[in-house]
Protein backbone atom coordinates (compact mmCIF):
# COMPACT_ATOMS: atom_id res chain seq x y z
CA UNK A 1 0.00 0.00 0.00
CA UNK A 2 1.09 3.36 -1.14
CA UNK A 3 2.25 6.11 1.93
CA UNK A 4 -0.57 8.14 0.24
CA UNK A 5 -3.37 5.72 0.90
CA UNK A 6 -3.13 5.39 4.21
CA UNK A 7 -5.46 7.86 6.07
CA UNK A 8 -3.90 10.26 9.24
CA UNK A 9 -7.36 9.72 10.75
CA UNK A 10 -7.67 13.69 10.95
CA UNK A 11 -10.08 15.55 8.00
CA UNK A 12 -7.58 18.55 8.07
CA UNK A 13 -4.41 17.19 8.26
CA UNK A 14 -5.61 14.71 5.14
CA UNK A 15 -6.76 17.63 3.31
CA UNK A 16 -3.04 19.60 3.44
CA UNK A 17 -1.28 16.35 2.58
CA UNK A 18 -3.70 16.02 -0.74
CA UNK A 19 -2.22 19.59 -1.17
CA UNK A 20 1.47 18.32 -0.57
CA UNK A 21 0.81 15.26 -2.80
CA UNK A 22 -0.20 18.10 -5.94
CA UNK A 23 2.47 20.34 -4.94
CA UNK A 24 4.85 17.60 -5.35
CA UNK A 25 3.42 16.38 -8.16
CA UNK A 26 3.05 20.14 -9.67
CA UNK A 27 7.24 19.91 -9.25
CA UNK A 28 7.43 21.77 -6.03
CA UNK A 29 8.93 19.51 -3.52
CA UNK A 30 9.91 22.08 -1.02
CA UNK A 31 6.38 23.56 -0.89
CA UNK A 32 4.94 19.73 -0.43
CA UNK A 33 6.98 19.61 2.47
CA UNK A 34 6.35 22.43 3.93
CA UNK A 35 2.60 21.84 4.30
CA UNK A 36 3.46 17.91 4.96
CA UNK A 37 4.69 19.86 7.89
CA UNK A 38 1.81 21.10 8.86
CA UNK A 39 -0.18 18.57 8.87
CA UNK A 40 1.95 16.17 10.77
CA UNK A 41 1.77 19.13 13.72
CA UNK A 42 -1.98 17.79 13.77
CA UNK A 43 -0.76 13.95 13.87
CA UNK A 44 2.51 13.79 14.57
CA UNK A 45 2.28 9.75 15.44
CA UNK A 46 1.25 9.36 11.87
CA UNK A 47 3.78 7.27 9.89
CA UNK A 48 2.85 7.16 6.21
CA UNK A 49 2.36 10.85 6.44
CA UNK A 50 6.34 10.95 8.21
CA UNK A 51 7.19 9.05 5.10
CA UNK A 52 5.72 11.44 3.02
CA UNK A 53 7.61 14.59 4.58
CA UNK A 54 10.73 12.23 4.04
CA UNK A 55 10.37 11.68 0.55
CA UNK A 56 9.68 15.30 -0.42
CA UNK A 57 12.48 16.75 1.36
CA UNK A 58 14.96 14.57 0.01
CA UNK A 59 13.28 15.72 -3.43
CA UNK A 60 14.13 19.12 -2.36
CA UNK A 61 18.12 18.22 -1.66
CA UNK A 62 17.81 17.95 2.08
CA UNK A 63 19.42 14.83 3.06
CA UNK A 64 19.47 15.68 6.97
CA UNK A 65 15.88 16.76 7.29
CA UNK A 66 14.78 13.64 5.10
CA UNK A 67 16.95 11.38 6.85
CA UNK A 68 15.32 13.00 10.22
CA UNK A 69 11.73 11.91 8.89
CA UNK A 70 12.78 8.65 7.86
CA UNK A 71 13.72 8.13 11.20
CA UNK A 72 10.39 9.19 12.85
CA UNK A 73 8.48 6.86 10.25
CA UNK A 74 10.32 3.66 11.07
CA UNK A 75 10.34 4.80 15.54
CA UNK A 76 6.53 4.45 14.25
CA UNK A 77 6.39 2.22 11.88
CA UNK A 78 8.65 -1.11 13.57
CA UNK A 79 7.55 -3.35 10.79
CA UNK A 80 8.57 -1.03 8.34
CA UNK A 81 6.39 -1.64 5.28
CA UNK A 82 6.90 1.88 3.99
CA UNK A 83 10.81 0.10 3.52
CA UNK A 84 12.32 3.31 5.40
CA UNK A 85 14.85 1.45 6.51
CA UNK A 86 16.16 1.19 2.93
CA UNK A 87 16.15 4.69 2.26
CA UNK A 88 18.31 5.18 5.60
CA UNK A 89 20.88 2.93 4.16
CA UNK A 90 20.67 4.72 0.33
CA UNK A 91 21.63 8.06 2.00
CA UNK A 92 24.44 6.66 4.09
CA UNK A 93 22.84 6.98 7.73
CA UNK A 94 22.20 3.06 8.02
CA UNK A 95 24.20 -0.01 6.66
CA UNK A 96 22.53 -1.64 3.92
CA UNK A 97 20.08 -4.16 5.03
CA UNK A 98 20.62 -7.73 3.82
CA UNK A 99 16.81 -7.54 2.45
CA UNK A 100 14.32 -5.58 3.19
CA UNK A 101 11.56 -6.17 5.35
CA UNK A 102 9.13 -8.66 4.60
CA UNK A 103 6.32 -6.85 5.54
CA UNK A 104 7.44 -4.05 3.16
CA UNK A 105 7.56 -6.28 -0.10
CA UNK A 106 4.29 -7.80 0.68
CA UNK A 107 2.30 -4.72 0.72
CA UNK A 108 4.30 -3.35 -1.94
CA UNK A 109 3.09 -6.10 -4.27
CA UNK A 110 -0.18 -6.27 -2.60
CA UNK A 111 -0.88 -2.68 -3.41
CA UNK A 112 0.52 -3.28 -6.83
CA UNK A 113 -0.94 -6.39 -7.99
CA UNK A 114 -3.89 -4.49 -10.24
CA UNK A 115 -1.84 -2.80 -12.22
CA UNK A 116 1.29 -4.70 -12.17
CA UNK A 117 1.06 -6.09 -15.55
CA UNK A 118 0.35 -3.46 -17.66
CA UNK A 119 3.62 -1.15 -15.88
CA UNK A 120 6.01 -3.88 -16.30
CA UNK A 121 5.24 -5.47 -19.64
CA UNK A 122 3.47 -2.42 -21.41
CA UNK A 123 5.36 0.55 -19.50
CA UNK A 124 8.58 -1.06 -19.35
CA UNK A 125 9.64 -3.58 -21.77
CA UNK A 126 9.42 -6.52 -19.21
CA UNK A 127 11.17 -9.43 -21.07
CA UNK A 128 12.26 -12.01 -18.46
CA UNK A 129 9.13 -14.66 -19.11
CA UNK A 130 10.18 -14.87 -22.34
CA UNK A 131 13.90 -14.73 -22.04
CA UNK A 132 13.93 -16.88 -18.86
CA UNK A 133 11.47 -19.89 -20.65
CA UNK A 134 14.31 -19.85 -24.09
CA UNK A 135 16.72 -20.95 -21.54
CA UNK A 136 14.56 -23.46 -19.81
CA UNK A 137 13.53 -24.89 -23.22
CA UNK A 138 17.13 -25.42 -24.31
CA UNK A 139 17.67 -27.67 -22.19
CA UNK A 140 15.42 -29.98 -24.62
CA UNK A 141 13.37 -31.55 -21.23
CA UNK A 142 10.27 -32.17 -20.15
CA UNK A 143 9.56 -31.98 -16.25
CA UNK A 144 7.47 -33.74 -13.85
CA UNK A 145 7.19 -30.57 -11.34
CA UNK A 146 7.94 -27.07 -11.82
CA UNK A 147 7.97 -24.75 -8.66
CA UNK A 148 8.44 -20.78 -9.89
CA UNK A 149 9.51 -18.77 -6.69
CA UNK A 150 8.06 -15.52 -6.54
CA UNK A 151 5.75 -15.92 -9.57
CA UNK A 152 4.30 -12.59 -9.08
CA UNK A 153 0.84 -12.65 -11.40
CA UNK A 154 1.75 -15.61 -13.26
CA UNK A 155 3.78 -14.53 -16.01
CA UNK A 156 6.41 -17.03 -16.32
CA UNK A 157 3.30 -19.79 -15.90
CA UNK A 158 1.93 -19.42 -19.42
CA UNK A 159 5.54 -19.51 -21.04
CA UNK A 160 6.52 -22.55 -19.26
CA UNK A 161 3.29 -24.75 -18.98
CA UNK A 162 3.51 -26.54 -21.79
CA UNK A 163 6.90 -28.10 -20.73
CA UNK A 164 5.78 -29.20 -17.33
CA UNK A 165 3.36 -31.97 -16.22
CA UNK A 166 2.64 -30.13 -12.79
CA UNK A 167 3.43 -26.42 -11.91
CA UNK A 168 3.35 -24.93 -8.74
CA UNK A 169 3.75 -20.89 -8.06
CA UNK A 170 4.54 -19.07 -4.42
CA UNK A 171 4.59 -15.56 -3.99
CA UNK A 172 4.67 -13.47 -0.87
CA UNK A 173 1.93 -11.29 -1.76
CA UNK A 174 -1.76 -12.23 -1.44
CA UNK A 175 -3.18 -10.49 -4.23
CA UNK A 176 0.12 -11.78 -6.51
CA UNK A 177 -1.69 -15.08 -5.74
CA UNK A 178 -5.01 -13.73 -6.48
CA UNK A 179 -4.26 -12.69 -9.96
CA UNK A 180 -1.90 -15.45 -10.95
CA UNK A 181 -4.92 -18.06 -9.93
CA UNK A 182 -6.96 -15.95 -12.67
CA UNK A 183 -4.75 -17.55 -15.46
CA UNK A 184 -5.78 -20.85 -14.89
CA UNK A 185 -1.84 -22.67 -15.70
CA UNK A 186 -1.09 -22.75 -11.96
CA UNK A 187 -2.08 -26.30 -10.18
CA UNK A 188 -1.05 -25.39 -6.39
CA UNK A 189 -0.71 -21.46 -5.44
CA UNK A 190 0.44 -20.28 -1.87
CA UNK A 191 2.16 -18.09 -0.20
CA UNK A 192 5.74 -18.15 1.07
CA UNK A 193 8.99 -15.86 2.48
CA UNK A 194 12.03 -16.22 0.07
CA UNK A 195 14.08 -14.38 3.08
CA UNK A 196 13.16 -17.39 5.74
CA UNK A 197 15.00 -20.60 6.44
CA UNK A 198 13.57 -23.73 4.31
CA UNK A 199 11.59 -25.11 7.20
CA UNK A 200 9.75 -21.73 7.72
CA UNK A 201 9.68 -20.41 4.23
CA UNK A 202 5.98 -21.84 3.43
CA UNK A 203 7.39 -24.09 0.72
CA UNK A 204 7.47 -27.37 2.57
CA UNK A 205 4.61 -26.56 4.48
CA UNK A 206 1.94 -29.70 3.17
CA UNK A 207 4.47 -30.53 0.44
CA UNK A 208 7.79 -32.74 0.08
CA UNK A 209 11.32 -31.64 -0.03
CA UNK A 210 13.44 -32.32 -3.35
CA UNK A 211 10.01 -32.60 -5.30
CA UNK A 212 11.00 -30.29 -8.12
CA UNK A 213 13.14 -31.45 -11.59
CA UNK A 214 12.97 -27.53 -12.44
CA UNK A 215 12.78 -24.46 -10.09
CA UNK A 216 12.24 -20.69 -11.35
CA UNK A 217 12.44 -17.28 -9.88
CA UNK A 218 11.68 -14.38 -12.40
CA UNK A 219 12.72 -11.11 -11.14
CA UNK A 220 12.80 -12.27 -7.72
CA UNK A 221 16.13 -12.37 -6.66
CA UNK A 222 16.18 -8.28 -6.72
CA UNK A 223 14.09 -8.06 -3.71
CA UNK A 224 16.73 -10.03 -1.44
CA UNK A 225 20.19 -8.77 -1.17
CA UNK A 226 21.77 -11.75 0.64
CA UNK A 227 20.73 -14.58 -1.25
CA UNK A 228 22.10 -17.21 1.17
CA UNK A 229 18.55 -18.22 2.40
CA UNK A 230 17.07 -18.16 -0.93
CA UNK A 231 19.71 -21.28 -2.44
CA UNK A 232 19.07 -23.08 0.75
CA UNK A 233 15.50 -23.25 -0.24
CA UNK A 234 16.20 -24.30 -3.80
CA UNK A 235 18.54 -26.78 -2.48
CA UNK A 236 16.22 -28.61 -0.41
CA UNK A 237 13.24 -27.66 -2.93
CA UNK A 238 15.26 -29.40 -6.14
CA UNK A 239 15.61 -33.02 -6.40
CA UNK A 240 18.55 -34.69 -8.07
CA UNK A 241 19.54 -33.42 -11.72
CA UNK A 242 16.90 -30.51 -11.39
CA UNK A 243 17.66 -27.81 -13.59
CA UNK A 244 17.47 -23.40 -11.53
CA UNK A 245 16.20 -20.58 -14.30
CA UNK A 246 16.61 -17.46 -12.80
CA UNK A 247 17.63 -13.43 -13.36
CA UNK A 248 19.31 -10.84 -11.25
CA UNK A 249 20.01 -7.75 -11.90
CA UNK A 250 23.80 -7.05 -12.65
CA UNK A 251 25.93 -4.80 -9.95
CA UNK A 252 28.78 -5.33 -12.65
CA UNK A 253 31.97 -5.66 -11.02
CA UNK A 254 31.16 -5.34 -7.40
CA UNK A 255 32.22 -8.57 -6.55
CA UNK A 256 28.98 -8.58 -3.99
CA UNK A 257 25.40 -7.26 -4.03
CA UNK A 258 24.48 -3.65 -3.08
CA UNK A 259 21.11 -1.64 -3.42
CA UNK A 260 19.61 0.60 -6.16
CA UNK A 261 18.09 3.88 -6.14
CA UNK A 262 14.66 2.03 -6.93
CA UNK A 263 15.17 0.18 -3.42
CA UNK A 264 15.59 -3.36 -5.12
CA UNK A 265 19.54 -4.86 -4.95
CA UNK A 266 21.54 -5.57 -7.80
CA UNK A 267 24.11 -8.78 -7.74
CA UNK A 268 27.09 -9.55 -9.45
CA UNK A 269 27.89 -12.58 -11.28
CA UNK A 270 30.89 -13.37 -9.49
CA UNK A 271 28.76 -13.53 -6.14
CA UNK A 272 26.27 -15.98 -7.81
CA UNK A 273 28.84 -17.96 -9.05
CA UNK A 274 30.72 -17.93 -5.88
CA UNK A 275 26.79 -19.19 -4.08
CA UNK A 276 26.43 -21.61 -6.91
CA UNK A 277 29.48 -23.35 -6.21
CA UNK A 278 29.18 -23.02 -2.60
CA UNK A 279 25.33 -25.16 -2.69
CA UNK A 280 26.97 -27.01 -5.84
CA UNK A 281 24.93 -26.61 -8.47
CA UNK A 282 26.21 -26.43 -12.31
CA UNK A 283 26.40 -23.88 -14.45
CA UNK A 284 24.73 -24.63 -17.75
CA UNK A 285 24.84 -20.97 -18.83
CA UNK A 286 24.92 -17.52 -18.25
CA UNK A 287 23.29 -14.79 -20.39
CA UNK A 288 23.91 -10.90 -19.59
CA UNK A 289 20.63 -9.05 -21.00
CA UNK A 290 18.56 -5.70 -20.58
CA UNK A 291 15.41 -7.17 -18.36
CA UNK A 292 13.15 -4.20 -18.31
CA UNK A 293 13.72 -0.20 -18.26
CA UNK A 294 13.43 2.35 -15.17
CA UNK A 295 12.89 5.57 -15.74
CA UNK A 296 13.53 5.10 -19.78
CA UNK A 297 16.77 3.77 -18.97
CA UNK A 298 17.77 0.03 -19.68
CA UNK A 299 18.53 -2.21 -16.92
CA UNK A 300 21.23 -4.79 -16.90
CA UNK A 301 20.51 -8.31 -15.94
CA UNK A 302 21.53 -11.51 -16.06
CA UNK A 303 19.93 -14.68 -16.69
CA UNK A 304 21.03 -18.37 -15.05
CA UNK A 305 20.49 -21.77 -16.26
CA UNK A 306 21.67 -23.92 -13.80
CA UNK A 307 21.60 -27.98 -12.49
CA UNK A 308 21.50 -29.65 -9.19
CA UNK A 309 23.99 -33.09 -9.81
CA UNK A 310 22.23 -36.34 -9.95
Amino acid sequence: MQPHQLSSGDVIADRRADYARMLDEGGEPEAAAELMEQALELVPGWAAGWYRLASYREKAGRGEAAIEAYRNTLALDPEDIFGAALKLALLGDAATPDRPPSRYVERLFDDYADRFESALVEKLDYTVPQKLAALVASTGRHYACAVDLGCGTGLLGPEIRAGVDRLEGFDLSQNMLAKAAEKGVYDHLAQADLSLAPDLSGLFSDAARHRADLVTAADVLMYLGNLESVFAIIEDLAASGADIAFSVEDAGDSGGFHLAPSLRYAHSEAYVKMLLARHGFEILDIVKTVIRKDGGKPVAGILFLTRKPA
